[in-house]
């Protein structure tokens, strides 16, 4: 019965941990759309969800400002490695080059103004 008991902590516990990094995933992903929107627009995200393969994430937004921007619906698709490691970033227009995703990841996923600019951060 101990076992048992142990092996029903251990998947919780690894449950919770997935739960965390799928989060933790999501809103990198969501954060990067501001920044990858046209200028002059704001974003709003319409969806997020699995990509095509099991480590990507798909973002579907909409945007709001510019009439001619504002006609066709946008995409992101974040591809991630172990735990919340952003590796790639495609949207609508290709994949982002290798100095583009550095400067996203180093100067601002992670700051103040990418928190504030999260178009999702209030949707669950």
């Amino acid at each position: 019965m101990r076992r048992v008991g142990f092996g029903l902590a251990a998947l919780a516990l690894l449950a919770a941990c997935e739960s965390s990094v799928d989060r933790q995933r999501a809103t990198l992903c969501r954060r990067a759309v501001p920044a990858l929107a046209p200028q002059g627009t704001v974003p709003k995200i319409l969806r997020v969800g699995s990509g095509p393969t099991p480590a990507d994430l798909r973002v579907d937004y909409a945007v709001t400002g510019q009439a001619t921007q504002a006609a066709r619906q946008r995409w992101i698709v974040c591809g991630f490695g172990q735990g919340a490691e952003l590796l790639t970033v495609i949207t609508e227009h290709g994949p982002l080059n290798g100095a583009a995703l550095y400067l996203l990841k180093q100067y601002y996923l992670n700051t103040p103004e990418a928190a504030a600019a999260d178009p999702g951060a209030s949707a669950p």
